[in-house]
Formats: C-alpha cells, sequence, structure tokens
C-alpha cells in the first residue's frame, strides 16, 4: 500500500508542476514587461536611489509579511502607513510583492495589492487584471471572479483576461463551462496560445480523459504553437494512464525532433512512469542518466531522485544520490532529511532511519513535525507503539506539537489494535486543535469507532464519539443508528434521542424510526 501511494505522487510529478505555473508563466511576463517600461521612463530614479529604494522595499515587504494570513487586516492600510511616514513605493514594487505572496498562497492579501494599486488609479496591465482575477476566484470564489470578468471593459477582454479565467474552469473541472469559453475565444481569436492548450491539457487528466491529451498535443502543432516541457510531460503522463509506455517513451524522442528541451524533471517525469509500471530496471538506467546531467542546481532534485530509487528498492541509489545533495548543498535543509527519511521508511532500515533523524535533530535550527511523524509511522509499521509515543513526547518537550498527520497514525493503530479509549483520545485531541476544518477522520475510521463501541456496549464512548465527530462534521444517519443499537445493546434509554437527532438536522428515515422507538418510546 506504502508503494503504491508514493508511486502515484511520482506519476503526477510532471502534471502538478504544470498545474501550478500554467497561468503565472504569460502573467509573470506580462507583468515584467510593463516592469522594464516603466524603469526606462523613470530612469532619473534607478540612477540615484535604486539601493535606498531596494532596501525600503525590503522593510515594507517584512510589514506586509509580518501581517501573515490575517483577515482582519488589509494589506493597503499598511501601504498608507508606510506613506504616511514620508516613504515612497513603486509600482513596481507593489506588484514584485504580489508575486511574492501568491507564492505563499496568501490570496487575500496579494489581491487587497492590486485593488490599492486600482483605487489609486495605478494603471493595471492586461496580465495583471488576469492576475487580479485569479486571486479573485481564490480568495473569494469563482462566482466573484466571474462578476470582474464581466465588469471589465471589452478592451481589456483578450487573451490574458480569458485565459485566467478558462485557467479558473479548468481548476475546478468545470468541463461544460471552460468549452464554452474557448468557443468564445475562438471566435475572438485568442485561443491560440500554448497556455489555452496547456490548461485545456490539465483539464482533461483532471476529469480521467487522458485519451483526449494526444489530440489536443497534435491540434497545437496544427496550429503552430510549440509544446513546451510542461505540454509534454502531460502527454508522456496521458499515455502512462493508458498503460503505453512505449508511447511514453517516444516523448523524449518527439521533444528532440521539435528541439524542445528535455531538463531532469522530464526524465525523472519518464523514470516514475517506469516505477508506476514495475520496469525498475528501466527506471534506475534512467535514474543513472539523470545523474550524469549538469542541470541539477537545486535540491528538489535530488529529493525525487531518493524518492524515485526508494521505490526501486535500489539502496545504493539513494546514498549516491544523498552524498551528491550533501556536496552541492552542505547545509541541509528539513526537507532533504524528510525525503531522506521518507526513503529510509520505504526501504524498511528502521536502524539508520534512527541513524538519520538523530543527525538531523542535532544540527535542526527548528524541530520539524514532519520528520517526526515519518519516524512514528516507522515504529507504528513494526507495532513499537511505546516507542512511536516517545518520540511524540519527546517532540513535544522541545515545542513542537502534533498535527493532525500525527493523531491520525496513532489513531488508527489503537483501533487495529482495539485500544477504542487511546483513539478516541486521539480524535479528541484532534477536535481541540481544529480552526477551519483543516481536517476530519476517514470514513473507513469512523467505521470502525462505531463497529467496536456497538460491540463493547459502551454508551459514554458512543456519545464521546458523537460530540467529537460534531466538531468535525461528520454528523450522518450511520453516526446516529450506531449509536442508539449501542443503546440498545446496553439496554440504556434516551428519552430526548428524537429532538437530539431533529436539532442536528439528521433526516429520519423509516429504519432509523423504528430504531428511535428503541430508546425513546412515544
Amino acid at each position: 500500500m506504502m508503494m503504491a501511494k508514493n508511486t502515484s505522487r511520482g506519476i503526477s510529478y510532471g502534471l502538478s508542476i504544470m498545474s501550478m505555473r500554467r497561468l503565472s508563466t504569460v502573467t509573470a511576463t506580462e507583468t515584467t514587461t510593463t516592469t522594464m517600461k516603466k524603469k526606462k521612463r523613470n530612469s532619473t530614479f534607478w540612477k540615484k536611489d535604486k539601493k535606498k529604494e531596494g532596501e525600503r522595499d525590503t522593510d515594507l515587504y517584512r510589514r506586509l509579511s509580518a501581517l501573515g494570513s490575517r483577515t482582519d487586516v488589509n494589506v493597503g492600510d499598511t501601504i498608507n502607513e508606510w506613506i504616511k511616514e514620508g516613504k515612497s513605493v513603486e509600482k513596481s514594487a507593489i506588484l514584485g510583492f504580489v508575486r511574492e505572496l501568491r507564492k505563499y498562497k496568501k490570496h487575500d492579501h496579494a489581491l487587497q495589492l492590486l485593488e490599492w494599486l486600482d483605487k489609486r488609479g495605478r494603471d493595471l496591465s492586461h496580465g495583471d487584471l488576469a492576475v487580479r482575477l485569479d486571486l479573485i476566484a481564490k480568495a473569494k470564489g469563482l462566482d466573484s471572479a466571474e462578476e470582474y470578468f464581466m465588469s471589465l471593459p471589452e478592451s481589456s477582454k483578450n487573451k490574458f483576461t480569458y485565459g485566467a479565467l478558462l485557467n479558473c474552469y479548468c481548476v475546478e473541472k468545470m468541463t461544460d463551462k471552460a468549452m464554452d469559453l474557448l468557443e468564445k475565444m475562438k471566435k475572438l481569436n485568442c485561443a491560440s496560445t500554448r497556455l489555452v492548450y496547456n490548461n485545456l491539457i490539465s483539464l482533461r487528466m483532471k476529469v480521467g480523459e487522458p485519451e483526449k491529451v494526444p489530440s489536443l498535443v497534435k491540434e497545437m502543432k496544427e496550429k503552430s504553437i510549440t509544446p513546451n516541457v510542461l505540454t509534454y510531460s502531460a502527454l508522456m503522463n496521458s499515455y502512462a494512464l493508458l498503460k503505453d509506455i512505449d508511447k511514453a517513451e517516444g516523448v523524449i524522442e518527439e521533444m528532440k525532433e521539435d528541439r524542445v528541451g528535455c531538463d531532469w524533471s522530464t526524465y525523472a517525469n519518464l523514470a516514475s512512469i517506469y516505477v508506476k509500471a514495475g520496469h525498475f530496471d528501466k527506471a534506475n538506467s534512467t535514474l543513472e542518466e539523470i545523474e550524469k546531467r549538469n542541470d541539477l542546481r537545486e535540491p528538489k532534485a535530488y529529493h525525487i531522485l531518493i524518492g524515485l530509487y526508494s521505490l526501486t528498492s535500489n539502496r545504493l541509489g539513494v546514498d549516491r544520490v544523498w552524498g551528491s545533495l550533501q556536496s552541492a548543498f552542505p547545509k541541509l535543509s528539513n526537507r532533504c532529511y524528510l525525503h531522506k527519511l521518507q526513503a529510509l521508511h520505504r526501504l524498511g532500515d528502521i536502524d539508520d532511519l534512527e541513524k538519520c533523524f538523530k543527525e538531523w535533530e542535532s544540527n535542526c535550527a527548528n524541530y520539524d513535525i514532519r520528520l517526526v511523524n515519518v519516524l512514528i509511522e516507522s515504529y507504528l509499521h513494526r507495532e513499537m507503539i511505546k516507542e512511536a509515543e516517545a518520540v511524540r513526547e519527546a517532540a513535544e518537550k522541545k515545542g513542537c506539537k502534533p498535527n493532525f498527520r500525527t493523531l491520525e497514525m496513532l489513531m488508527n493503530f489503537y483501533l487495529k489494535e482495539r485500544q477504542v479509549d487511546s483513539a478516541l483520545k486521539c480524535l479528541e485531541n484532534a477536535g481541540s486543535r481544529l480552526k477551519d476544518n483543516e481536517w476530519k477522520p476517514n470514513e473507513d475510521s469512523v467505521s470502525m469507532f462505531l463497529k467496536y463501541l456497538e460491540e463493547e456496549k459502551d454508551v459514554n464512548g458512543a456519545e464521546n464519539l458523537l460530540k467529537s465527530l460534531k466538531k468535525f462534521r461528520s454528523i450522518n444517519t450511520e453516526v446516529y443508528e450506531s449509536l442508539i443499537r449501542t443503546y440498545v445493546a446496553a439496554d440504556k434509554r434516551e428519552p430526548r434521542m428524537h429532538s437530539r437527532i431533529k436539532e442536528d438536522g439528521i433526516e429520519i428515515t423509516p429504519g432509523l424510526k423504528r430504531l428511535i422507538e428503541k430508546v425513546c418510546p412515544e
């Protein structure tokens, strides 16, 4: 199970990059062009105060970053305070802040900066408008994004803004709306861009229609639109999902014929396809070729190689790439150690995993629960619950609180061992940390809770489970039916059961009504 899960992550690697970058590719280019024109127009500014202004921009961005993800403040107010202090800020700097905030998914604040520019009559380029539309979709929802698009003057409804709206539909898997919009774009002659096709390709992959991807790539070429690395990665993945490994391999040659450069990620994508197909020899051969390349300039490349080698059970490959990573980047981040620990976990080497964990622990600047979780998972896999709990407690003493993943692993282990009280404590702990409904127990875990509590005739436990599930908004008919059966098994009554169920908005089915009568007779 573990192998399949991680392999799946590898196989989708190329497409995930495409999803992240498809909109930003065009808007970043447009915004950069605008910024360069501004620099030329304001050449005296750049000659005289470039260094000081750069320092001031950094200070201002620190102020904006300090706001975190607060929703009770508007970043525009922070800019206004800055200006009241007698300091200036360039439009180009604001747009740079927008890019940074988007990178860290602070969509509300990034949107507020563009709104601040707009209110002050600063002209936004077509690319900026496209970014604004994308941010509105993320911060306020698709309906608001559509309203914004409709409010734009006709002169601003072009390949950038239409493309941004199309991107929103593709992200939300709204095929019908995406196709309708595409027809409009074709009539306006603004659909013949690489970005549009990459979005459509991404959509087809998301909705489980990989067979439609090759024809889209063919259509691109017929329209003289050159596919890029991201397009070809998606094409490769589409063939993999269609289980046509020969055609997936052929994409590399197709890229060479079209003079589209293959980077390390293209070959890593192919290697992950080999792994999923069980062609470990081909995967290892491809990974060895990647190691010889001179474009491994970022830690992520080494992380992916380590992960793929571990999926083929190639310990020598894992150790070799780890050594190369240490040579290329002497100061290793938590993420580097995370990938090494995950690889050792997959390889089943608990001794070296513990050794690597201690090495990280002795050098880390900040304690990271993700790394702790790998060791806990490995212990639980071996039913070493005492060791797992000891690691969790040690992490808490260092100020590193367990996250939902930690509690879920422990909860599932206790459930498997039929230690329902301990499992309930984990669930209650998770409920006490809940903020925005960011996690909920899966259906299988809930069903296991219900089954065991019924069998144990544990009414108090069943009521505690119900209380916790309310926090996760996971109450349904099945939960109440089980609760009532537990009451019946324990030969207990609950006069308020009928009203409680109505208060929780649960539909009273004929079967549930019959059960209610057993514990709450009229």
